[in-house]
């Protein structure tokens, strides 16, 4: 079995974590080690949108001009546009590699906090690269996207709309639950008197509905004489109509199974074929996540 190739995120917050516990005699690899990783041909064309239209000598140059006769006294002006803020970052710790005794000569002057070659070398640590390697990590994972939004907490309930397939119902329950989200399955609840309407109502608490269109009826128009057409039973549209409206089109995702007639107002909706190699777990995963879902792909490529 070949063994698994080390995620370059992760070796990039190791060297940052081994710059970390460094000292003066010793900080050198692991900053190089930074440099090397942050030029990763994987990284290139990430590096280049961060860093495209930045100056960084014309950066330097405005916080020379702010020194006053006071050790520590000159301040960087930083932009106020975050990807700017990014980008010269990484421009910094990138020359921080290429000549490690200007980290030094950078703190000095900008992040002094003594005399002490160590107390220098902690401070850019912990006040520059730390946040960067922070926040260039989130770049890198969410594709460049640095305004902040506000995202309410997702509850764990998937609810399941099924027809007559038992073995669909069950295979997509068990999916749900190893990736931890709870499936929530009508008939496991208790009906307490209720109608059906009323218990799909008092189990509708989810942040997400899948609705397995499965071939379990058969079906035509009244005046056609061809033959019957697979469908999917009618208390299954009861319920994919009502979580639509409920939820949202973005967080309904039906699965279709074999070639099973789809309603014509159901156009515009998210639905993925049910394949028998597997490939809907990664499809059903994407949809999940984006509606605010966290998935571990690790266990969804199991």
């Amino acid at each position: 079995m070949n063994a698994q190739a080390p995620d370059l995120l992760d070796q990039i917050r190791n060297a940052v974590l081994d710059l970390q516990s460094a000292d003066f005699q010793t900080y050198e690899r692991p900053l190089k080690t930074l440099g090397r990783l942050l030029n990763h041909p994987d990284l290139l064309e990430i590096n280049s949108k961060l860093m495209e239209g930045l100056d960084l000598e014309a950066f330097l140059a405005a916080g020379e001009s702010t020194g006053g006769s006071f050790v520590g006294s000159k301040r960087l002006s930083w932009p106020e546009d975050a990807r700017e803020v990014l980008g010269l970052s990484l421009m910094l710790v990138q020359r921080f590699a290429e000549n490690p005794p200007f980290l030094m000569d950078f703190g000095h002057n900008y992040y002094y906090s003594g005399s002490k070659y160590n107390s220098t070398l902690n401070s850019v640590t912990g006040k520059l690269i730390i946040p960067f390697a922070r926040d260039y990590r989130q770049y890198v994972q969410t594709r460049g996207i640095v305004t902040p939004v506000l995202r309410l907490p997702v509850g764990k309930k998937v609810f399941i709309v099924h027809g007559h397939d038992g073995e669909a119902r069950e295979t997509v329950a068990r999916f749900l639950s190893l990736i931890g989200l709870e499936p929530i399955i009508l008939h496991e609840q208790a009906n307490k008197g209720r109608t059906v309407i009323e218990k799909v109502e008092a189990n509708s608490d989810v942040g997400f509905a899948i609705i397995l269109l499965t071939p379990d009826d058969e079906g035509r128009t009244k005046n056609d004489n061809g033959p019957l057409k697979d469908r999917v039973r009618q208390n299954v549209l009861l319920e994919l109509g009502y979580f639509l409206a409920r939820l949202g089109r973005d967080k309904v995702c039906a699965l279709k199974k074999g070639d099973v007639d789809i309603p014509s107002d159901f156009a515009g909706v998210v639905w993925e074929m049910m394949d028998d190699t597997g490939g809907w777990k990664q499809r059903l995963a994407r949809e999940l996540q984006a509606a605010g879902h966290v998935i571990d792909w690790n266990t969804v490529m199991r």
